[in-house]
């Protein structure tokens, strides 16, 4: 395992503080507050250390509700809002300097035999073809070096690799509202289906507003010709799957109006299960000057 991803994981290792109460801290990002994909984690991971271990967490629904200090440490209160036959429902608010920051409602169901079918994996290139994310980022001499550190820091425990230029690697010409990425962790997980889906959760934050920067030829938080931030992030998980393994991100936007884009993604296991959906709208604005 890599030193940056037991980092990662220290980090989603939340500190008991009381009964349903956990409290963890955050790390640095490519942006001056907490990245969205570790709130969403965290939470996620605080909600599930109070469901039973035969549960499953099958779907989660959150709001961004105010920029996170990275400075100071998050509060994480879970409700116990439902203990079904069937499906467990918890609702997580986390706090920072006494206001809430984010709120998530997660739901978890024993395993059933059910109806199967799933949308096709679409066509990508094997992901052993491609540059790491590292190679990528190096590989553009426009971004300024302190950017490319930031983004290989704040990714170091995924291997993420692109299957065309990211935004901020091609921009200045609209393209297809459409990217790829194969993410796997840099190091192996233990068994322990919580951990996996956190993992995606982290993750699926990184990239998904990419295909809404794409459409607009515009090159992103990278490279300063907008500003944004995630509003709210929406995700199932239909079948198992391991993020230590590879994963393929099909994301798309089919709008952006009002200031607001919105990303949909499928993620598929390497052999073609559809394993996650995933769905967030975020602020994306134009500065004045641009």
């Amino acid at each position: 395992m890599s030193e940056a991803l037991q980092s990662l994981l220290d980090l989603l290792d939340l500190e008991r503080i009381e009964e349903d109460i956990y409290r963890g801290h955050s790390r640095s990002a490519v942006i001056p507050r907490v990245f969205g994909g570790q709130v969403a984690a965290q939470a996620l991971v605080a909600a599930g250390r109070t469901v039973p271990e035969d549960r499953h967490a099958h779907s989660l629904h959150a709001y961004f509700l105010r920029p996170g200090d990275p400075g100071a440490p998050i509060v994480y209160n879970v409700d116990r809002l439902r203990d079904g036959r069937s499906f467990t429902t918890r609702r997580v608010v986390a706090v920072q300097h006494g206001k809430p920051v984010f709120g998530l409602s997660a739901s978890f169901q024993t395993y059933e035999e059910g109806l199967d079918h799933q949308a096709p994996m679409p066509p990508a290139p094997d992901p052993a073809t491609l540059p790491t994310g590292e190679e990528r980022l190096r590989s553009y001499p426009h971004l300024p070096a302190d950017t490319v550190e930031r983004f290989v820091e704040a990714r170091a425990a995924v291997d993420l690799r692109y299957v065309d230029d990211p935004p901020f690697g091609d921009f200045g010409t609209p393209r297809e509202p459409h990217s790829q990425v194969w993410f796997r962790t840099n190091g192996k997980l233990s068994d322990d289906p919580l951990l996996h889906v956190v993992l995606a959760t982290y993750v699926s934050d990184m990239t998904l507003l990419d295909s809404v920067l794409l459409a607009h030829g515009r090159g992103g938080w990278a490279v300063g010709d907008v500003v944004g931030a995630s509003l709210d992030h929406a995700m199932w998980f239909h079948r198992p799957f391991r993020a230590d393994e590879w994963l393929l991100y099909d994301q798309q936007s089919p709008s952006a109006s009002g200031g607001r884009g919105l990303g949909q993604a499928r993620i598929y296991t390497e052999d073609g299960r559809l394993a996650i959906s995933v769905i967030q709208e975020g602020v994306v604005r134009v500065p004045r000057d641009h």
